[in-house]
């Protein structure tokens, strides 16, 4: 059995339960909704990521023994609600968004059907794996549409959270990126891994030749050599010389990485090396990689930004309580209606317009009701979750797949690094015509 993730939560969620189990309104059928009011500024659209881990998760968020004595120790909650806890089990219907489909401001991300006090405990869960994953594979998407054909390996892992490091490597591969440096990744989630050698084996060395030669000796001629430690030109040189034109690549971590590209490309052409290619990295972000467009660089290798969302390390996405069954015993709408965080109250249903062309044209949004098909449109929502049985594919592959098919679906302005309005508008159906 896996470590619980139970106790991954916040310590409201369960005094809230223990005052709903006081008040009676602990199994009040209710829809919970996990949404984005907007989205980070300057983007166009967002990936919805983690959909996966959350349903791995789920089965084990179960309150043991050791978690209730932890809890009973401290005085969290009272005996009602440890016991309750004790037996706890989700056993709502949960449906969302697919992993890796793109979402817009508003949309319901993940509908959660059950009691008051089942889908209440799951807030924190939810939003802490969909804040993440989302974040990453939002800035991910962005950076391997700027990239084109060209590779993107994740290289993250010394500048997040270790087990971050783990997630964001699998979110950065559901937005396309080819691999990982990431080897718990690799094992975990089955990311193609990749690496080579950093600036300490060459220094490790009396001098590049030695480091250059060892390295070929050992990895072969199809390794990458890195050949900024000292002077890229000599060392392109010498890599040519030592590894002919069999040399896999050349690695550049520093400096101007637009001119380098090119004196290199021109380099290795001329004493033979044309089917070497160039790797670059150093602090790359979305923006880096579209200028390196005009480059002869082969592919790109990112680490800072992609883990850290490019400057937006969280999605902004908030898990709110939409509706609730009445004491008359009906389904009624409820939302927060401070002006700032106004949520829309009532169960939603989802469908992306497409036009003739089949581009996306609108997120259109029903309220208690499915907006109606006009013939080539898409329903969004699917069931991840049935009666407490996970029913939804949870690898990472499936979740690339579809996140390739629905930003091919976006119109041309969604993939603008520019400042500008989400690519396409949220409607409810109230409101389209």
């Amino acid at each position: 059995m896996n470590p619980s993730t139970a106790l991954l939560t916040d310590h409201y969620e369960l005094t809230m339960i223990e005052a709903a189990l006081e008040s009676g309104h602990a199994d009040r059928p209710c829809v919970f909704e996990a949404f984005a009011r907007r989205l980070p500024d300057g983007r166009r659209y967002g990936v919805v990521a983690g959909t996966g881990r959350i349903l791995q998760a789920l089965p084990d968020f179960r309150f043991g023994d050791a978690e209730l004595a932890w809890l009973r120790e401290r005085d969290v909650v009272d005996g009602r609600t440890l016991d309750w806890l004790a037996d706890y089990r989700f056993t709502g219907d949960i449906w969302g968004y697919a992993e890796g489909e793109v979402y817009f401001p508003g949309s319901p991300l993940l509908v959660v059907e059950s009691t008051f006090a089942e889908g209440v405990v799951l807030e924190t869960l939810v939003l802490s794996i969909l804040n993440h994953d989302s974040a990453v594979a939002s800035a991910a998407s962005r950076m391997t549409a700027a990239a084109g054909e060209r590779p993107c390996i994740e290289m993250g892992s010394r500048r997040t959270h270790e087990e971050s490091a783990v997630a964001a490597a699998r979110a950065a591969y559901v937005a396309g990126f080819a691999s990982t440096s990431n080897l718990e990744a690799g094992r975990r989630h089955g990311i193609p891994t990749a690496g080579t050698a950093a600036h300490s084996y060459t220094l490790l060395h009396d001098d590049e030749r030695d480091a250059f030669a060892n390295q070929l000796a050992s990895l072969g001629a199809g390794t990458t050599l890195l050949v900024d430690t000292y002077d890229v030109t000599a060392a392109v040189r010498l890599a040519v010389e030592l590894a002919g034109p069999a040399l896999g690549a050349v690695r550049l971590d520093s400096g101007d990485l637009l001119g380098q590209a090119h004196g290199v490309r021109a380099q290795l052409d001329a004493l033979g090396a044309t089917g070497t290619r160039i790797v670059v990295t150093s602090d790359l972000d979305e923006h880096a990689i579209a200028a390196l467009q005009s480059a002869p660089v082969d592919s790109y290798g990112v680490g800072t930004s992609v883990v850290t969302g490019s400057g937006h390390p969280a999605a902004g996405m908030v898990y709110k309580l939409v509706s609730r069954e009445s004491d008359a015993g009906v389904m009624e709408g409820v939302a927060k209606a401070s002006t700032d965080k106004a949520s829309v109250g009532g169960r939603k249903f989802a469908l992306r317009r497409r036009g003739a062309d089949g581009l996306a044209q609108a997120e259109i949004i029903g309220i208690d009701e499915r907006p109606s098909d006009d013939g080539d449109d898409r329903d969004l929502l699917v069931p991840l979750v049935s009666r407490g049985e996970v029913v939804a594919p949870t690898d990472v592959r499936t979740a690339r797949e579809h996140h390739a098919a629905a930003r091919a679906e976006l119109p041309q302005r969604a993939l603008r690094l520019s400042h500008g309005d989400p690519a396409i508008p949220t409607t409810y159906l109230d409101d389209w015509s």
